[in-house]
């Protein structure tokens, strides 16, 4: 078939030509380029584009060793500032000094980018163009018809290589690397491989961007910005020298490509696809993939946004506090009325403890002082629901019944108390005290604020006599205070402290004060 022909069908071509006679660029009126070698490129639904050999040049040209670009077809572009008329043009012009074998015939030629020759004239006319087609077939419809049905990235990936291998594109193992906005994991990596019904999955760390894996391997080159990869193991192997190459080899690759995906906040992600066929991907099926990518690309960051927007609320409200803002509750009023049993934890000598330790290690303290607060109430079904300045209000619904809750809450104070106490020896960590006091009682669990800035908490009588439980425990030297109530449902050995006046409380507060062992 012909590339006038392909450029109206779904078939991706590229073309070169020769150009009879003289062509020469201009750039105004200054010539910066003069051959009676140059050389044309027809590239589906692209304007064609002359490549003069590098001895042609008129202009000067300096590396620009910076900036590089990718092509799946020709390989990795290099690019040249321009100098002429007085005037650099940067990245201006470029070279595929390893073009792959579709880019090969312009080897040892320069491109002029768009803007730069303001005409090329071949024989004193204009280069002509060739009619552009629309981009159509199997995976396109099922891109723009039923792609969209896929419950999840995973889903999406494994729909895709199964609808490339069933369109007659002999691809192996696909692999998606999506980055997260998670505090702990970088991203999600997917890999699919053909006839397999599972997909993996896998989350990595921050910890693996420092790995000699991650650094080494093609993801970090996509990742960085420096343009795809594009390696057939029998005809470039030398130009990336991945690791991963010499596995991919032994399980009988033979082409492999990686892309760059971006999403519309401009991070990369990276879309890979391996061939075992003998001759590699051909021009045609890789155009197809590439020319969908952006298409795939909008796909999968439909999840990326939602995993994202769950995983900060997750973060910033907390599990349950997050499900309930994602499920719609963002209006201000919007909550239940619930009873729960409310713990509020303060860590005590915090003005001594960044005098004496400095600012750098008093906050590495207090995060290990949220830390170990969050982990031991989520592990007893509660939810921290916020940290203010050196404390931590925290929430035990009572969806298990009243006793249930206020021993969730005591089991967590007293083990909060003791951890904190006793840090790992083999750490730097220090042994801090902190106040804890623990209510029971009806509160609206929701939105307030402002009409623009809202917060999900508790209000209700509860969390002020938690915390105000806290600050008698604190002047009085008991570590936990709880109600009465609390104490009795939580079966703990405990200490009356009878009727105790708190600050801005109307009423006395039966209270107890709890024992911590260790």
């Amino acid at each position: 078939m012909t590339l006038r022909a392909q450029q109206t069908s779904n078939d991706y071509g590229i073309v070169v030509e020769p150009l009879s006679g003289e062509v020469i660029a201009w750039r105004g009126d200054e010539m910066i380029a003069r051959s009676s070698r140059a050389r044309v490129m027809y590239e589906t639904r692209l304007p064609p584009v002359v490549y003069f050999p590098a001895e042609d040049i008129q202009a000067e040209l300096e590396p620009a060793l910076d900036h590089k670009t990718f092509c799946p077809f020709k390989g990795t572009a290099f690019y040249s500032h321009v100098r002429c008329g007085g005037e650099t043009l940067e990245n201006g012009a470029w070279n595929y000094p390893k073009a792959l074998p579709e880019g090969q015939a312009v080897d040892g030629c320069y491109a002029f980018m768009p803007g730069v020759a303001t005409r090329i004239e071949h024989q004193g006319a204009a280069i002509e163009a060739l009619p552009t087609g629309n981009i159509s077939g199997p995976v396109v419809d099922w891109l723009l018809r039923e792609a969209w049905l896929a419950k999840s990235p995973e889903d999406l990936l494994a729909a895709l290589g199964d609808k490339l291998v069933e369109d007659g594109i002999a691809v192996c193992r696909m692999s998606i690397l999506i980055w997260s906005l998670h505090p702990m994991i970088a991203g999600q990596n997917c890999i699919w491989f053909r006839g397999k019904d599972e997909v993996t999955s896998r989350y990595p760390s921050y910890d693996i961007l420092e790995s000699p894996v991650f650094r080494e391997s093609p993801f970090q080159h996509v990742a960085d910005g420096l343009g795809g990869v594009r390696q057939k193991l029998d005809t470039n192997p030398d130009e990336f020298n991945f690791p991963i190459m010499d596995d991919l080899k032994e399980q009988g690759v033979t082409d492999y490509v990686a892309m760059p995906l971006p999403f519309s906040d401009g991070r990369i992600n990276v879309l890979t696809l391996a061939s075992d066929d003998p001759n590699g991907f051909t021009t045609a099926n890789l155009g197809l993939i590439f020319e969908c990518s952006a298409l795939i690309s909008r796909l999968f960051e439909v999840f990326a946004l939602t995993s994202n927007a769950t995983s900060l609320l997750e973060t910033y409200l907390g599990k349950r506090t997050g499900a309930r803002v994602l499920g719609g509750k963002i209006r201000r009023g919007d909550g239940d009325v619930i009873d729960a049993a409310i713990l509020f934890c303060d860590l005590r000598h915090s003005t001594r403890l960044e005098t004496e330790l400095g600012r750098e290690a008093y906050v590495t303290q207090l995060n290990r002082f949220f830390e170990v607060t969050t982990e031991i109430v989520n592990a007893h079904e509660g939810e921290v629901l916020k940290f203010i300045g050196d404390a931590v209000l925290a929430i035990f619904p009572a969806s298990a019944g009243h006793e249930a809750a206020c021993r969730n809450a005591v089991e967590s104070a007293t083990e909060i108390v003791a951890k904190l106490k006793a840090p790992d020896p083999e750490t730097d960590d220090i042994p801090m005290d902190c106040a804890i006091g623990v209510a029971f009682g009806e509160v609206t669990y929701g939105n307030v604020g402002s009409r623009e800035r809202l917060d999900f908490t508790v209000i209700g009588s509860a969390a002020n006599i938690a915390a105000r439980l806290g600050e008698h425990g604190k002047a009085a030297g008991y570590p936990v205070v709880a109600t009465s109530e609390v104490a009795r449902a939580s079966g703990f050995q405990v200490e009356s402290l009878g009727a105790v006046d708190l600050h801005n409380v109307k009423d006395p507060v039966t209270a107890c004060a709890l024992t911590v062992s260790g």
